[in-house]
């Protein structure tokens, strides 16, 4: 009755799901490989800032040595950078065939240039660099013309304060004569 006789129907057996062992490992597999894209991303932006350094020799050669302005270097952390100088770098763009030219200010980050090309770039960091050397020679002309008014300002505040002196003396001798005046009529008065 009620389907004691019947034979129960056979569904298909699931495929039983992979061991956490092996789900681990095809993890581990996959995250190898996308990191191995990433890595060969970022040796492919090392060795493109390698190429634009290499192309800076000539102009880091005129440096003159006395000027310390510049450390050109490539950095190799999660963002691969040509440091010009403290403030300026040559890092490469979202697309990483991008060489993007920026400098760090006082509100933000400036982008200077951008370019797919190595001399394009090459030229927009030579600029970089003449302004920065005029910047500096300016700035040690007005020093050494600074100088010269540095001692012509200290000598005035010194005759300012021969004058001040002066002027309280007078003022003080001014009311000590008065005074004196004052205390000479009051004892030349007969007493009553």
């Amino acid at each position: 009755m009620f389907g004691r006789g019947k034979k129960p129907i056979d569904k298909p057996a699931a495929e039983p799901a992979p061991p956490l062992k092996e789900a681990v490992r095809e993890a581990r597999i996959e995250a190898a490989e996308r990191s191995a894209v990433v890595v060969d991303l970022r040796d492919a932006e090392l060795a493109r800032l390698e190429l634009l350094s290499e192309a800076l020799d000539p102009t880091f050669k005129d440096i003159p040595d006395s000027v310390d302005l510049f450390d050109r270097g490539v950095s190799k952390g999660d963002v691969p950078r040509l440091w010009i100088d403290v403030v300026a770098h040559v890092e490469m763009g979202r697309d990483k065939r991008q060489y993007r030219f920026v400098q760090d200010t006082r509100y933000g980050r400036a982008v200077i240039a951008e370019t797919y090309e190595i001399p394009a770039m090459a030229e927009a960091v030579t600029r970089y660099v003449a302004r920065r050397l005029v910047e500096r020679e300016r700035a040690l002309a007005d020093d050494a013309w600074s100088g010269h008014a540095v001692a012509g300002k200290m000598a005035r505040p010194e005759r300012s304060r021969q004058r001040w002196g002066l002027f309280w003396t007078f003022v003080f001798g001014f009311v000590g004569g008065a005074a004196a005046l004052f205390v000479l009529a009051l004892l030349s008065q007969p007493h009553p």
